[in-house]
């Protein structure tokens, strides 16, 4: 039986783009204050730093040849890196004991798989260095953008290794949403909790199907820019990137691209095992200002 996310995902591939745009206004919609349709307190989740958005660069050239453009290689964790995660072996009573508690089944073993890659999403996602080099305001609505990219990529390259993978993305899309939930009532959101975990799982998954379409080779070249230029930077619904904010979104793009190449290279084992790391994002290119 096919996942719950590549049913949903195959389901709304179906759909109109009439029926994307109405999932990305209501995104831009979640963030406003004055939206009616939710309490004082759940607006208060989409307008975590009220700083307005911009995109400030430093230098009118901005070189991003060093950190998005160089060649694609694996991402895979060297054997002797401290930050592997290795599946512990225990002989004698011990692993006849796990053993008869199901910990080498299967569905344990794909689990702590699961955690394992939603552990390197997270720590791409949560660390500073992303919304910096990309000029985003770290609130709750870039977070879970970026949070939906990231699990795009993964659920991505998971489905390369056909049923197995797809098994696999489905506890790491189990894993996403527990933690999506702790993040929503951490961000003080505790009524209408399942209202809004049930419009931000419309949204993840109209974002999957965008991205989806804008990596196809038949895409325009500008489409996967577009895309996330709508999904990750727009406040206002807008299609296309103004000239402010330009250089930040063609920068994620290829690092997007670069992304998805990079895990293609990256060996099956490394990645249900989530012994891979997503390019470190700690040196920015030349030209992108801090917030």
């Amino acid at each position: 039986m096919l996942p719950r996310w590549s049913k949903a995902v195959i389901h709304l591939s179906r759909m109109n783009s009439g029926r994307n745009m109405e999932m990305g206004k209501l995104f831009f919609c979640l963030q406003n204050p004055s939206f009616s349709k939710f309490t004082e307190e759940a607006a208060e989740l989409v307008t975590d730093n009220p700083t307005q958005k911009s995109f400030g660069i430093k230098n009118e050239q901005v070189n991003l040849n060093k950190m998005f453009w160089s060649k694609p290689s694996s991402l895979e964790l060297p054997s002797d890196s401290p930050q592997r995660i290795e599946e512990p072996q225990y002989e004698g009573i011990k692993r006849f004991i796990l053993k008869l508690m199901m910990f080498y089944s299967k569905q344990s073993t794909a689990i702590r798989g699961a955690n394992a890659i939603y552990h390197r999403i997270t720590c791409q996602v949560d660390r500073p260095a992303i919304y910096d080099v990309f000029c985003l305001e770290k609130t709750f609505r870039t977070t879970f953008s970026v949070l939906v990219l990231h699990m795009w990529l993964c659920l991505r390259r998971l489905k390369e290794d056909g049923k197995e993978g797809s098994e696999l993305g489905q506890y790491l899309y189990e894993r996403y949403n527990h933690d999506l939930e702790l993040r929503v009532s951490k961000a003080g959101v505790n009524l209408l909790l399942s209202k809004w975990m049930k419009e931000l799982e419309k949204i993840f998954y109209g974002n999957i199907v965008a991205y989806d379409a804008a990596i196809l080779p038949e895409a325009k070249p500008d489409e996967l820019q577009n895309v996330i230029w709508r999904n990750v930077f727009s406040d206002d619904g807008t299609l296309t990137p103004n000239d402010p904010a330009l250089l930040p979104v063609q920068a994620m793009s290829c690092y997007v691209h670069r992304e998805t190449k990079c895990l293609s290279l990256t060996d099956k084992a490394a990645v249900f095992s989530g012994n891979f790391m997503f390019t470190s994002l700690e040196e920015k290119p030349v030209g992108f200002a801090s917030k």
